[in-house]
């Protein structure tokens, strides 16, 4: 008796199963399915009001009746699809949504040519996002902090130096000056080298920031997000999606690093807000209240977040840097046990919060 697929072996093979149907159509069928594809993909990221796509006039598919590959044509009636439109966005109906279920009742259709081509167009669409809407790196190994589910230390071996800069390890640069004279190539330094996208590192292992400005490194975090954000979109439009190597070696690239860069930068926002409390409270300008809003990484969300909390009640009180101390105690005993939180997250926010606590601390 053979045993079931297990749910990851499933999708395996249903991968493999869109992958060999998608090869086996013609060439000029398969470069109209994912020129369609595109409009797909660009619609869920982009969020556009309307799309519009077409499914081909006709596929290879194995028919049922005789079990072998043979050319099947669509209905001329049901080719031409449209979903959202101006109504719709006044009723804020996400298009997104209303594609993703077009897709669904095109698959569950009673018309073999029809429900073929569907599944086609989210095979391709899937690919698209994931091949093409998005960049490659570096091969990287990233180990985890402590017993932290998301690996996101990278590995000490650097690939040894080249005489040769490979695209990956620069910036690609022309000058007015330059134009038809090439690309200037500008190395990473060799921390951003250890990521798998060295031109969004924006902060060394020690939180040294590598880049101009604050707002750099969160321009950088951001293009991290939206990275994650479109695997995501192809890994909620086919599940399947997830078996291809190319769709894990983004992940478990990108995850690592946005996780990494994000706390950095949380880290270093949180430095900033010492200085400020300490050069404010020198010159005599925290006396009439204090509340924080410390930021923190949160790697369940991938999104920066806030914690705000009192630190000294609005009035005429005079600060004393034992109010931070125990305002940041207080907020580290309502978070040790918050199950709103990750492990990780948690382990992440109650580090900040001490070193806040360690800024201010006076002993005795």
């Amino acid at each position: 008796m053979t045993e079931p697929l297990s749910p990851v072996s499933r999708l395996r093979e249903e991968f493999s199963e869109k992958q060999a149907l998608f090869n086996a159509q013609p060439g000029i069928i398969r470069r109209f399915i994912e020129a369609q594809a595109r409009q797909i993909a660009e619609a869920l990221i982009e969020h556009q009001p309307q799309v519009r796509f077409s499914l081909p006039d006709r596929i290879i598919a194995e028919l049922p009746q005789i079990n072998q590959p043979a050319t099947i044509t669509l209905p001329a009636a049901s080719r031409e699809q449209s979903v959202g439109g101006f109504r719709k966005r006044l009723l804020h109906q996400d298009v997104r949504d209303e594609l993703r279920r077009r897709l669904n009742e095109l698959e569950q259709s009673p018309d073999h040519a029809i429900s073929t081509s569907a599944g086609l167009l989210r095979y391709a669409a899937a690919i698209h996002l994931v091949h093409n809407m998005l960049p490659s790196g570096r091969t990287v190994t990233y180990q985890p902090e402590n017993d932290e589910e998301i690996p996101t230390i990278p590995t000490e071996d650097l690939e040894p130096e080249s005489a040769i800069t490979q695209a990956s390890d620069a910036i690609a640069e022309e000058g007015k000056a330059d134009e038809g004279r090439g690309d200037l190539q500008v190395p990473f330094v060799p921390a951003a080298r250890r990521f798998y996208l060295p031109q969004w590192v924006s902060f060394d292992d020690s939180g040294k920031l590598l880049v101009g400005s604050v707002k750099e490194a969160e321009s950088h975090v951001a293009s991290m997000e939206r990275y994650v954000t479109i695997l995501h979109a192809a890994s909620s439009l086919a599940p399947y999606i997830i078996a291809d190597e190319e769709y894990q070696k983004k992940r478990y690239g990108m995850l690592g690093q946005l996780v990494n860069q994000g706390r950095a930068l949380a880290r270093y926002k949180t430095q900033d807000i010492i200085h400020t409390i300490k050069e404010r409270a020198n010159s005599g300008n925290l006396n009439r209240g204090l509340s924080l809003s410390l930021p923190y990484y949160n790697d369940q969300e991938l999104k920066m977040d806030l914690t705000t909390f009192e630190v000294i009640p609005a009035g005429r009180i005079m600060f004393v840097p034992a109010f931070v101390v125990r305002a940041a105690r207080e907020e580290a005993a309502k978070r040790v046990q918050d199950t709103r939180f990750s492990p990780s997250t948690r382990k992440h926010l109650m580090a900040e919060l001490q070193m806040l606590e360690d800024a201010f601390f006076q002993p005795d």
